[in-house]
């Protein structure tokens, strides 16, 4: 019973004064085979006295210890806004194959960009020529707004007067259109020429012709050739006619005639 008592006190003693930080510095505790300079032990390789404990050469403590301050907890990550997707056709998701590299250089395009309106082609404008000598209308640059119509045979326009100007052509304007007659500005500003009332709608097939008013003290000579007018396609509307007994009342009402100022 007296060996089991001593060596339950050994262990006791031993784990008690391992905690004692104080007298780990080279002391030794008197009845007991432990040196507090080398903490670490290891086992007996007799198994009849696995109670005894051996030393071992164990590097000394760190002569001056650094402390670290506690790290901060970590922020939250930050919660991304919620944003709507737009749910694209399935033809267009579709990612469009890359395009093949070119060795040729591309050069930029002299002619301004401009808006399409529409990716449709537009319709074109049918032009027939009702004597060989007659010129099919022109525009002046990429993007004017009139094809400039041409004297077919020579003519004079009296002084203060008017005349009839043939061209040689008869035209077919695209549907939901009507040619208009515009006078040219060079004409009017130069000679005081100027244009009558011109409107060709879609279903004549007989020649353009051109009433001119000469606004000039002198005659006006026009050569075969010769630019007269220009011939400007605008979109109408032709709605059904509906008669009604009351018109809605508007601000206006029926002040006209320069009644606005």
């Amino acid at each position: 019973m007296q060996p089991v008592l001593r060596r339950a006190r050994t262990t006791f003693f031993n784990l008690y004064f391992r905690s004692l930080t104080p007298l780990r510095n080279n002391h030794s505790l008197p009845g007991s085979n432990i040196n507090w300079s080398k903490p670490t032990f290891s086992r007996s390789p007799n198994p009849e006295d696995r109670h005894t404990m051996t030393k071992e050469a164990t590097p000394p403590p760190p002569a001056t210890t650094t402390r670290q301050p506690p790290s901060l907890p970590n922020s939250p990550i930050a919660k991304r806004p919620k944003t709507t997707a737009t749910m694209a056709p399935a033809a267009e998701s579709a990612a469009a194959p890359a395009p093949a590299p070119s060795e040729s250089t591309t050069t930029p395009s002299a002619t301004p960009a401009v808006t399409s309106l529409s990716q449709s082609k537009a319709p074109p404008l049918l032009v027939k020529k009702l004597v060989p000598t007659a010129r099919v209308p022109t525009r002046g640059s990429a993007f004017a707004a009139g094809y400039d119509l041409y004297c077919v045979k020579p003519i004079v326009i009296p002084a203060k007067g008017k005349d009839l100007v043939n061209t040689g052509l008869a035209i077919a304007v695209p549907e939901g259109t009507y040619g208009r007659i515009a006078p040219r500005s060079g004409l009017a500003s130069k000679h005081f020429i100027d244009t009558g009332a011109g409107v060709i709608d879609a279903d004549y097939r007989g020649e353009v012709k051109v009433l001119l008013f000469n606004f000039s003290d002198t005659d006006f000579t026009i050569n075969e050739g010769d630019r007269i007018a220009q011939l400007v396609l605008e979109r109408i509307y032709t709605p059904e006619v509906v008669e009604v007994e009351q018109l809605e009342e508007s601000v206006r009402g029926a002040g006209g005639f320069g009644s606005t100022g």
